[in-house]
């Protein structure tokens, strides 16, 4: 600020008895310069009412002039608002461009998961094709003929067994071993169908029911 313009301020701001700075008029060429602007743009902010002038009498002659105080209070105000609405619609911006890259992100991850279900329906079927899957049904047949061969099998093992060890024992021990053989491999035979139809664990469990009513014979149901 030059001195000749601080010599103009101080000359003009006027104090009250109590210290408070009385109203002080300038024209438009000193707020100019003190602002830093040039004339017209003081003449444009008070055309769009960033500041404003009021009348006062300069020698007998109503003229208009600019408080100094409020017009620098207004014209601080505006350049405050200014410059935090650049920074609010840059902020705005980088929010939208953030969600915008989001939403670009789980597209892609949707489509790269669309294209590998797709690749993998794609596998699945070729390979149905190729004969390389079963149908239950099948699985289900398949299972009993196994079963029946199996069950023959194995309840010819009791007499076989005898059979083989039948010349250390009496008739009557035979029979008994042979019996007790047979009873077994029934109950085994009767864990392995419940295991097939309801599964290992539940399997165990009706395991577990058996046992009990065994050692309970008299229990009612």
């Amino acid at each position: 600020m030059s001195e000749d313009l601080q010599a103009v301020i101080r000359g003009g701001l006027g104090m009250s008895e109590n210290g408070e700075v009385k109203g002080s008029y300038y024209r438009t060429e000193v707020i100019a310069q003190l602002f830093g602007v040039s004339v017209r743009r003081i003449q444009q902010l008070t055309q769009e009412g960033v500041i404003k002038t009021t009348k006062v009498l300069d020698d007998g002659r109503s003229v208009r002039r600019y408080d100094l105080v409020p017009t620098i209070q207004s014209y601080i105000q505006y350049l405050s608002e200014k410059a935090y609405g650049k920074a609010g619609r840059s902020e705005k911006e980088m929010e939208l461009r953030e969600k915008e890259m989001e939403l670009r992100e789980k597209k892609m991850e949707a489509d790269a998961m669309l294209k590998e279900s797709q690749s993998e329906l794609h596998r699945i079927k070729t390979e149905i094709a190729a004969g390389r899957y079963i149908s239950i049904e099948e699985v289900k047949m398949d299972y009993s003929k196994f079963f029946v061969v199996f069950k023959k099998f194995a309840m010819a093992l009791p007499s076989r067994i005898i059979g083989m060890i039948s010349g250390a024992l009496e008739p009557a021990e035979s029979r008994r071993v042979e019996k007790e053989i047979a009873d077994e491999i029934n109950r085994l035979l009767g864990a392995f169908v419940i295991a097939g139809i309801v599964g290992p664990e539940d399997a165990k469990e009706e395991k577990k029911r058996g046992t009990k009513k065994k050692k309970d014979p008299d229990t009612k149901v």
